[in-house]
């Protein structure tokens, strides 16, 4: 199957996985805000990012033995392929050890992370984070047999997986808040189907990859294992950093504001992740198909086709990220009400670093596949480093919750004006100039849309309804394409895409 036809099918499956599980995800909120509290919401989302936190125990080895899989897969090379993944299950192994061995070493402090939690009690507290924590490690026992199918580039089948998995999940889990009101049980429910699911992905994938079965498996090289973990050790740095960059801020604001607010912020941000997942659906799919690129092609036709995957991110994000602008919180009063509503400034930082992080997947998502870890191996801490003291110290001044998101924003940043200038260099042996230059462009044209939309909308939504909103998001779709058709639709990026968009069209 060919790079373009794979990455095709993993885009389609994931729209279709994403799209079913949408609908469920923001019926469940909405049923889990009418009959369990605020207090309840912000564990959950404090939870989540304490697993979050922990789940940097994997230090990378996923993402360098992907990597180092590309070749061999392409080549057909099958006791290498064994040899990979004999490594890959015992670093799974010692990982889940030590993620479990963290996570209980956590539990005397987790109600210093709880500012005001209401009417959950510190054994509340200390049952429901246990009940995270099992999910966590219990997935690292399936986890390493996902990498041959991504690296065969057949990602698909993790995405129906996880979509089953979660329509399951999430059907129960209504039934179960409207019928008992428990939160246990809610917790519960998702603990079992997990596992249930991890049983059945196991059994699965040991069947299709018989080899993941074999016991005739030779170790592998030195030289290749030392590769794998030099990687590693990079990543372990990157994973540190990112962690504490983008895995933080509703632990900081559950620590120094209260439990509840990150509820609050939970709601924005189940919105903007129902609809980044799906754009970050399509370029995360690639990822495998740029591994195998890399692995066949020339550096010049590599760059052609970053150029090309940048330029749609740009505009993909660009257009997301109005949207956001002038919809997200006029969505959030529609949908749950005026009381939800978080302070205009702080939903501006947030979506600012959403369109700034969609420039750090296109970047990440290619370094990862060129396997471009030791270059900026420090970067992540210093990110890292800067976000948390930023945060920590802007947070207890006047600006509150903003604070904490410009430190976000600030650390993002560093990573934006740096990795260009690494990928550039270490991938297609350039200066990143151009890189910045169309940086330069892109952002100007979405702020001239964003302005133009922005007054638009102070007449659209004078008076907000769902028929007023659906025709703001009309007009910002209207604008911001017909700008950018405008602007962009002569350039080599824009030509490839649409070649490619007829030729598929026509084949149909």
């Amino acid at each position: 199957m060919g790079r373009i036809k794979s990455a095709t099918r993993n885009i389609a499956f994931g729209f279709i996985g994403q799209a079913a599980t949408l609908i469920l995800s923001f019926a469940l909120r909405t049923i889990f805000i009418m009959h369990l509290s605020e207090d309840l919401l912000g564990v959950n989302s404090m939870y989540s990012n304490i697993l979050s936190l922990l789940n940097m125990a994997e230090l990378g080895i996923g993402t360098a033995l992907n990597f180092s899989l590309y070749g061999p897969v392409a080549r057909g090379e099958k006791e290498k392929i064994k040899s990979y993944m004999q490594l890959y299950r015992k670093a799974y192994r010692v990982i889940a050890t030590v993620v479990a061995v963290v996570g209980l070493l956590l539990v005397p402090f987790l109600k210093y992370l709880a500012k005001n939690p209401g009417d959950v009690s510190e054994r509340d507290l200390t049952l429901y984070y246990l009940i995270f924590l099992f999910n966590t490690v219990s997935s690292y026992f399936v986890a390493y047999k996902y990498s041959l199918v991504n690296a065969e580039q057949k990602n698909y089948i993790q995405t129906n997986i996880l979509t089953i998995t979660k329509i399951v999940t999430v059907s129960i889990q209504i039934a179960v808040v409207v019928i008992t009101e428990n939160f246990y049980l809610f917790l519960l429910t998702d603990a079992a189907v997990q596992l249930v699911q991890k049983v059945f992905v196991s059994i699965y994938l040991d069947k299709k990859y018989p080899l993941l079965k074999e016991k005739n498996i030779e170790p592998l090289a030195k030289a290749e294992s030392d590769e794998v973990w030099n990687k590693t050790k990079a990543l372990v740095f990157h994973k540190v950093g990112d962690v504490a960059r983008l895995q933080t801020d509703a632990i900081i604001i559950t620590s120094f504001i209260q439990v509840k607010m990150a509820g609050y912020v939970d709601n924005y941000n189940l919105v903007l992740n129902s609809v980044s997942n799906f754009v970050n659906i399509i370029f995360n799919s690639v990822i495998s198909s740029f591994g195998n690129l890399i692995a066949t092609e020339s550096k010049q036709k590599q760059y052609e086709m970053f150029k090309v995957y940048r330029f749609f991110a740009s505009w993909i994000y660009g257009y997301s990220c109005v949207g956001f602008m002038i919809l997200l919180t006029p969505l959030i009063r529609i949908w749950i009400g005026d009381k939800w509503v978080l302070v205009p400034a702080a939903v501006y930082c947030i979506l600012t670093d959403y369109y700034f992080k969609g420039d750090r997947i296109v970047l990440s998502n290619y370094k990862t596949a060129a396997g471009v870890f030791e270059q900026d191996k420090y970067l992540a801490l210093i990110q890292g480093a800067v976000n948390l003291v930023l945060s920590i110290a802007l947070v207890q001044t006047p600006l509150g919750i903003v604070g904490i998101y410009i430190g976000t924003i600030v650390s993002g940043l560093i990573a934006n004006i740096t990795k260009p200038i690494i990928i550039y260099r270490a991938c297609f042996d350039m200066d990143a100039s151009s890189y910045f230059v169309d940086s330069f462009k892109y952002i100007a044209s979405l702020l001239f849309v964003l302005l133009s939309c922005h007054f638009i909308s102070l007449k659209v939504l004078s008076n907000l309804n769902i028929f007023t909103f659906l025709i703001m998001a009309v007009i910002i779709t209207v604008v911001f394409n017909g700008v950018y058709f405008i602007l962009y639709g002569r350039s080599e990026e824009f030509k490839y895409l649409f070649g490619k968009l007829r030729e598929k069209l026509v084949r149909h």
